[in-house]
């Protein structure tokens, strides 16, 4: 059994691999990364993920970055947790493949103008008038095909959970959390309801709380907003 440590930060995609391994059910730990403390760019972190991001997964001590390469490594090393569906085809997988790369190509970027605009504008106020509606306006197509494509099932494939199920719940959470407009994608909404009764889910969430209160007491908690 591999040793693993999850490097996260509350509110960041770090969230997808942790509930992948509470699905898993192994032992891992997690390192909380302060992100206020601009922690992220420091010498000693910058040695493990020279990227500067979380999540970062350490395997026995040898770090894998990415959530595409974390999720499939995840799912190959632990295939009884079915973190995704069983292909018959290369071509089937590779399939999979894209729809975790949709998540961490197209739909966190279009996150990341939504919920942290000040990226892309120093000025605080333009950034919330310019590129954060320009980020909701670019959202919703993609939302609306995702509303759409879980009609067939609750999940992402249908009636199985999978790894892509705990991307999109991040990708929703972060979203209306800052005031996206939800009440027009009634199957995500129910998926993200759904997700909320999964175990695996509660418990990711409950060391995200953990974290939370930690960075409180250190004056280190941004909320979203």
């Amino acid at each position: 059994m591999p040793n693993l440590k999850l490097f996260v930060a509350p509110n960041t995609c770090a969230r997808v691999p942790t509930i992948a391994l509470e699905e898993i059910g192994v032992p891992f730990e997690t390192e909380l990364v302060r992100t206020a403390a601009n922690q992220q760019n420091s010498p000693e972190f910058l040695k493990v993920n020279p990227k500067g991001k979380v999540p970062t997964l350490l395997i026995d001590g040898d770090p894998l970055t990415e959530n595409v390469a974390i999720l499939t490594w995840l799912n190959t090393t632990f295939p009884d947790a079915n973190l995704l569906p069983e292909t018959n085809t290369p071509l089937d997988t590779v399939k999979q493949t894209a729809d975790l790369a949709f998540f961490a190509g197209t739909v966190h970027p279009t996150i990341t103008r939504i919920a942290m605009p000040i990226k892309f504008i120093e000025d605080k106020a333009l950034s919330f008038e310019i590129v954060r509606p320009k980020g909701t306006e670019a959202m919703m197509p993609i939302m609306s095909m995702i509303n759409k494509r879980l009609e067939d099932g609750p999940w992402w494939y249908g009636d199985t959970w999978s790894a892509v199920d705990g991307y999109l719940y991040w990708a929703w959470g972060r979203i209306t959390g800052v005031g996206f407009p939800g009440e027009d994608f009634p199957n995500i909404r129910r998926h993200h309801e759904l997700s909320n009764e999964r175990p695996a889910v509660q418990r990711a969430m409950a060391r995200e709380t953990e974290n939370i209160k930690v960075l409180e007491a250190e004056g280190l908690f941004i909320a979203p907003r």
